[in-house]
């Protein structure tokens, strides 16, 4: 394996167009921004209809992008160009997992209208109480999303989100019922969205090996056999919290893996618990691994558990590619049996021991492996400092880089 020391970076650029992929730049903040200036379009004088209608075509906007069907439809759509198209194009169009920030900027605008709705808003007691109760739980889920306050209280936010927004549709539903039923319509439509998903819990039997303290590969079989790049939300209290896990088929077996690692309170549980059932609702959902797809070779760079989302696509073998692995004591870690299933579809593969050899500078390993392998991007799974660092260094030389931005 060729010595970390010995790889030359080239120097990043520093123009305004690569300052502009960094972050507050990137996709995700763009599209809050063009979601919040189309609104701005619409900034007049309004009655009570008007401002209901971009209240409800915001909540729209903000309940469907999150809907699976609908996520599953844009990666198809991002992701079905020819590898000949320029590069430059199938760069832009691998962000596609940054739609996140529609929803964003679609709450955001929601929540404004329906201030200037509420501070405008006559009438009787009821429809009054109704309007400012709907305003304190827009307000209460618009804080409790900002990053810092989601990141400190996780399972506040995903409660307050979930019983809360579905509050607010109860609530504004009978609300519009009072004022104007002709908004029951768009919002029957997000309601069907919502629940689309819980229409498909389910409780499921799971098989689960811990080859050391710090993971759990779990193993389900109930039907689904999902597609390399999906992940799957599991719950052990499925009121309460979910977790979303990248699923790992197997080419030519039915069922599928989940890699779990210790990362928390709920992981570090399950993994003592070793539960036999778990809940699961919805379909196999798109993840940043399936742009892949646009490109004709690829360099994966996993830090630990990461390797999970990797995995499929390692085992597939549909995009060329090269991984970049660094890890602790990984044959410990993960077991034999998972180590040598890696190393048999990449035996090129750059495994780090960070126990034995310290800390890689995982930059210019990408860079490395991707000149070597004469690959088009850099796709990373690692934790958030990590992957913002591959993705951003590699981009600032000219790279096509891609990693999870934790939006939701």
């Amino acid at each position: 394996m060729t010595s970390v020391h010995a790889v030359q970076l080239p120097p990043a650029d520093r123009s305004w167009r690569t300052v502009l992929r960094r972050r507050p730049f990137h996709h995700h903040n763009r599209l809050v921004a063009a979601v919040v200036l189309a609104n701005l379009c619409f900034v007049g004088s309004f009655d009570a209809d008007r401002l209901t209608a971009l209240v409800v075509a915001n909540l729209t906007l903000a309940a469907l992008i999150r809907q699976q069907l609908v996520i599953n439809l844009l990666f198809r759509l991002a992701t079905s160009v020819p590898t000949h198209w320029p590069l430059k194009v199938r760069w832009t169009l691998g962000k596609v997992y940054h739609f996140g920030g529609l929803h964003v900027g679609a709450a955001i605008c929601a929540t404004a209208w329906f201030l200037v709705l509420a501070t405008t808003t006559t009438g009787p007691p009821l429809v009054l109480a109704l309007t400012w109760t709907i305003m304190a739980l827009l307000g209460a889920l618009i804080v409790l999303a900002l990053p810092r306050l989601r990141a400190k209280h996780h399972d506040l936010f995903e409660r307050t989100h979930r019983f809360g927004g579905w509050s607010v549709l109860v609530l504004f539903g009978v609300l519009s019922a009072v004022q104007n039923p002709v908004f029951l319509w768009p919002l029957a439509l997000v309601v069907a969205s919502v629940a689309l998903p819980w229409l498909r819990l389910r409780r499921v039997p799971v098989h689960i090996v811990s080859p050391s303290p710090h993971v759990a590969l779990v193993s389900f079989d109930h039907g689904v056999t999902p597609f390399a790049g999906s992940s799957t939300t599991v719950s052990r209290n499925p009121l309460l919290e979910w977790h979303s896990f990248a699923n790992v088929p197997a080419p030519g077996r039915s069922g599928f893996r989940l890699t779990i690692s210790r990362a928390g309170d709920w992981t570090a549980k399950f993994i003592a618990d070793q539960p036999s059932h778990v809940w699961v609702k919805g379909i196999p959902t798109a993840g940043v691994g399936n742009i892949d797809k646009l490109f004709t070779r690829v360099v994966w760079v996993a830090t630990g558990s990461g390797i999970g989302p990797c995995l499929p696509h390692l085992l597939a073998g549909d995009t060329p590619s090269v991984l970049v692995w660094s890890t602790r004591n990984p044959r410990r870690t993960y077991g034999d049996a998972l180590v040598d299933e890696i190393l048999g579809v990449q035996p090129d593969a750059v495994v780090w021991d960070t126990e034995s050899r310290g800390k890689p500078d995982l930059v210019a390993l990408a860079y490395d492996a991707w000149k070597r392998f004469d690959a088009e991007a850099v796709i990373c799974i690692s934790n958030k400092p990590t992957t913002w660092q591959v993705v951003e260094e590699m981009e600032s030389r000219g790279i096509p880089a891609y990693g999870a931005i934790w939006d939701s």
